[in-house]
């Protein structure tokens, strides 16, 4: 097999997108739409990628920085013919080169590998529809060789009742890509090069054609307007939700799911309707997720129950913690075994140790919290001054009292108790009651109390 260069056109305005962006920098799943396709073509492992861009101005190579390909502009946009003719100065004659297209965004690597094995040659990916109004058609001879692919506007009406389309998708040596290419003509309806008319020539010169069929027929749907966008992403979601529940994930209704980007599940994982998955996130066994929940780049481990109407952002949460409802961990927090966060309770870049407790409308931010520590209702860590953030320390057993201010920086000692509505200023310490009415006060000795028998 040769070596492999992959073409992308990305050239596109996206008249009927409505939108100032380019076209293929609309998202799906949560990547643009032409990401999905670049990290399709890097996991052929190729040689040279290179993407054709034209509309919106450098938003297409300053969008896609990460990947290692070759951005060359289209100026101005002649057809997919001419387009192609851009990418030939970085690609060398003994290679193959695929032809992929930015606004395609769910051609699966199963497929385009199909297409390196189908044999010598050009190869083109076809797909045969009830409607097929709108493609360029697939023209067969009576053994059923490909001749040519005829377009829409220029086909007569037999050729129109033909349901085998192109999908636009090619497989071509290079070196007699780069020939076919040179002798493109614009002698059409349209008065583009099209790339399609290399196919003829092909044929005339006794070059095998091949073609090959997606599994799905989804893997080729182009995106032309925001109905197709949020269609397509709907047909996405769906697939996404039957490989979960195949691996036996409880979706509650797997109409109203969103994975926007890579959602790993252990064993009886129980999600209800309307949560959102966004970048890595990975759930434990036994994990279950609470009704329009959002979870981002986060881990959680086995057991963990996660209320309605939760928020977690970049965090990680140990195993058989509780969460929610309406509590929102911020980037940086992570919750030890056992921890408990509650109602419309707030934690931001801080550390809640195992079997601690903030069950009721609190801010934890820049903060470390120990073991067996409970934070009332209304308490607050004030880390900010206004121009800097500081930390907040509570170690092992403490106890803060409802409607309690930390004014950062500030340690609450071991077993230390923090009397409700104080504001502490200086560090208490630690086996002690502290509390602040008009004054702080530290009360020696002061025993905190415990459970009587029922």
């Amino acid at each position: 097999m040769s070596p492999l260069n992959i073409v992308i056109l990305a050239a596109g305005k996206g008249t009927r997108m409505y939108s100032d962006k380019p076209k293929v920098l609309h998202a799906l799943a949560g990547k643009v739409l032409v990401q999905h396709v670049l990290d399709c073509a890097v996991s052929l492992q190729p040689q040279q990628v290179c993407v054709v861009y034209g509309h919106g101005g450098e938003a297409v190579p300053q969008s896609m920085q990460q990947y290692d390909a070759k951005f060359v502009i289209q100026e101005p946009q002649l057809g997919t013919g001419h387009a192609v003719q851009q990418a030939l100065p970085h690609l060398k004659d003994d290679t193959s080169t695929l032809v992929l297209y930015g606004d395609v965004p769910l051609i699966q690597h199963s497929t385009l590998h199909q297409m390196q094995q189908a044999g010598d040659g050009l190869v083109l990916l076809t797909v045969n529809l009830d409607n097929p109004t709108g493609y360029g058609r697939i023209v067969r001879n009576a053994d059923g060789d490909v001749q040519c692919i005829v377009e829409q506007k220029d086909a007569n009406a037999e050729q129109l009742q033909i349901k085998e389309v192109n999908t636009g998708i090619l497989l071509a040596p290079t070196e007699k890509l780069r020939a076919w290419l040179g002798k493109l003509g614009n002698d059409n309806a349209q008065g583009e090069y099209y790339l399609t008319d290399i196919v003829a020539m092909a044929v005339r010169q006794g070059v095998a054609v091949h073609t090959v069929q997606p599994a799905q027929h989804w893997e080729v749907e182009g995106i032309n307007n925001k109905i197709q966008l949020a269609t397509l992403e709907r047909v996405w979601q769906q697939e996404v939700a039957g490989k979960l529940m195949m691996q036996g994930v409880t979706l509650a209704d797997p109409a109203r799911l969103d994975v926007r980007g890579e959602l790993t599940c252990g064993r009886d994982v129980d999600i209800d309707v309307g949560c959102i998955f966004e970048g890595e996130v990975i759930l434990g066994d036994r994990v279950r997720v609470g009704a329009y929940s959002v979870i981002r780049n986060a881990s959680i481990a086995q057991g963990t129950q996660i209320a309605p109407y939760s928020h977690i952002d970049a965090s990680e949460v140990g195993a058989n913690c509780h969460i929610g409802p309406y509590a929102r961990l911020r980037p940086g927090s992570k919750l030890h075994d056992d921890a408990h966060v509650g109602n419309f309770v707030e934690i931001k870049n801080s550390e809640i140790g195992q079997g601690s407790k903030a069950n009721h409308l609190s801010y934890i931010g820049d903060s470390t919290v120990g073991s067996r520590v409970n934070i009332g209702a209304g308490t607050i860590t004030c880390n900010y001054d206004g121009a800097n953030k500081f930390r907040t320390v509570i170690e092992d057993d403490a106890f803060i009292g409802s409607d309690t201010q930390l004014v950062a920086p500030v340690k609450v000692g071991k077993g230390a108790t923090i009397g409700a509505g104080s504001t502490i200023t200086k560090d208490a310490p630690a086996g002690e009651l502290t509390l602040s009415r008009s004054k702080q006060t530290t009360i020696p000795g002061w025993q905190r109390p415990v459970k009587g028998k029922k």
